[in-house]
């Protein structure tokens, strides 16, 4: 037979191409994409994202309302009691809370790659590594619940507050536990996109929450260990719902059963899960230590009050950005599992757009009611008049944090946690804290020179390294390297 003209060859090629479809259509983001219309793009994109966002604020909230519930029933009995389960809450649980977060995290990573590359089998088996790496994580973290009252004394509290926070310590060990397998169930169901039935049993925990801290603190007459076990009680409905969702049918692909696997490879995960750990730390611990510099400043109470009045403002409105910062992994990890570096890139384009916009709106907020926003808290006018003058800071927090959590739910969801520890020590620790002490104590500027040095020195210094890192990021290259991480961790290797 003689050979092919050019002309039938460009036929034949012409007639070809068409049938290869892009090897990720069901990303929604195709090879062709600058030819698809920007605006629908967005708005698929958008509401992959908020499938995950909207149920994650909803759950954030359901679990700080959770706490807020007890302290508010703690309150009644009394003002040791109120500031007992405050301090056990924020200092002891909060500690541990923090690390174990942030272990949990890895499966952020893990499972959202995998899941994105279809090992939709190992989803299962790395929570089961998380749950194993967690639970004994939870056992050498036992002293700071068991020697809460010397521990309390020795940063300095009141010996009747130290007492009572170490009676409510020990029973909350409970909680504490029911962190190692809660926070990989939430990790493992988001990661496939079923955020909305977190969002159900946290509505389910908080109700929960409400009935038994009324029986406990008030029918039973249980008093402060009664608001404990409740919180307890509340945090472990959330452990048998979430989990029950997932043997009984929720995910069928992902879930098989309990699997030897799952003691396979435990160090390597111990190493991704202690990065991820101390990512977030560093970043939680940072502004608990502002509180407690605030505490050493002239006319300490006054600075307190209004720097708590703002962090309670704060803590509030981060729920938005940490759901984004969930949503942003999610998406990322998944994109990049199905090798898709262009989509993991649109991804976070829209996540850090929508995320600053929101920011934005809440920073003007502020910035109006500059003078009223404490009434809700206080009526006193020198806790008015001290808020008034944090007001900007406030602002200026809030907008950064619309920004520097989405970034690093992108590092998390590339697998940059390590990378990002080493950044915000140096952001943090080296030039944040040290530029807050200079300029509250020896440029005399005081709760306000603190803050602010934290967070320009600290917050600020840190968004813009990981927006630089991300701008610059080579996302077809971080697709292969999640492609080699997902061989390396799939026992089909």
């Amino acid at each position: 037979m003689g050979s092919l003209t050019d002309d039938e060859n460009q036929d034949l090629n012409q007639t070809l191409l068409p049938q290869i479809s892009p090897k990720h259509e069901d990303t929604g983001i195709k090879d062709d994409e600058h030819n698809d219309d920007l605006i629908s793009r967005v708005w698929i994109e958008s509401k992959k994202l908020w499938i995950i966002v909207g149920p994650a604020i909803f759950s954030r909230v359901a679990s700080f309302t959770m706490n807020v519930i007890t302290q508010a029933f703690a309150g009644h009995l009394g003002d040791v009691q109120l500031a007992a389960i405050s301090i056990a809450n924020t200092v002891i649980v909060g500690f541990n809370f923090g690390l174990l977060l942030g272990m949990a995290s890895a499966l952020e990573t893990l499972c959202g790659q995998a899941f994105g590359a279809k090992k939709y089998n190992m989803l299962g088996v790395y929570m089961q590594r998380s749950w194993i790496v967690l639970f004994l994580c939870c056992f050498l973290m036992l002293p700071f619940y068991v020697f809460a009252t010397p521990l309390l004394k020795l940063l300095g509290q009141p010996e009747d507050v130290a007492e009572q926070s170490g009676v409510v310590a020990v029973w909350m060990i409970p909680l504490h536990f029911s962190f190692a397998f809660q926070f990989p169930l939430q990790r493992f169901l988001q990661s496939q996109l079923k955020a909305s039935v977190i969002a159900w049993v946290s509505l389910a925990g908080l109700v929960v929450n409400a009935v038994t801290s009324w029986l406990f603190v008030y029918v039973f007459d249980f008093g402060l260990i009664g608001a404990a076990i409740a919180l307890d009680i509340s945090w472990w409905v959330l452990v048998f719902g979430l989990f029950g969702y997932t043997v009984l049918g929720g995910c069928p692909h992902t879930w098989s059963g309990f699997s030897m696997e799952a003691f396979s490879q435990l160090w390597e995960f111990v190493k991704l899960s202690a990065a991820s750990g101390v990512m977030l730390c560093l970043e939680n611990w940072y502004y608990r230590i502002l509180i407690l510099m605030t505490g050493f400043l002239k006319n300490a109470t006054l600075a307190v009050d209004a720097l708590s009045v703002c962090m309670t403002i704060n803590g509030w409105e981060m729920m938005i950005p940490l759901a984004f910062f969930a949503g942003a992994g999610v998406r990322v990890a998944n994109e990049l599992g199905a090798g898709n570096g262009k989509g993991a890139k649109f991804a976070t384009i829209v996540s850090v757009a929508e995320s600053t916009v929101i920011g934005l709106i809440f920073c003007t907020l502020i910035m109006i009611f500059h003078n009223k926003i404490a009434f809700i808290f206080s009526s006193s006018t020198d806790v008015l008049g001290a808020v008034d003058k944090l007001a900007f800071l406030l602002a200026i927090t809030i907008l950064l944090n619309s920004v520097q959590p989405v970034l690093s739910g992108v590092a998390v969801g590339s697998g940059w946690q390590g990378l990002v520890a080493y950044i915000n020590i140096g952001c943090y620790y080296v030039i944040g804290l040290p530029l807050g002490i200079a300029m509250g104590w020896l440029f005399h500027f005081g709760v306000s020179g603190v803050w602010g040095g934290m967070i320009f020195g600290g917050t600020a210094t840190q968004t813009v390294i990981l927006a630089i890192i991300t701008v610059r990021c080579n996302w077809d290259k971080e697709a292969e390297i999640a492609s080699m991480r997902v061989n390396k961790w799939s026992n089909d290797n």
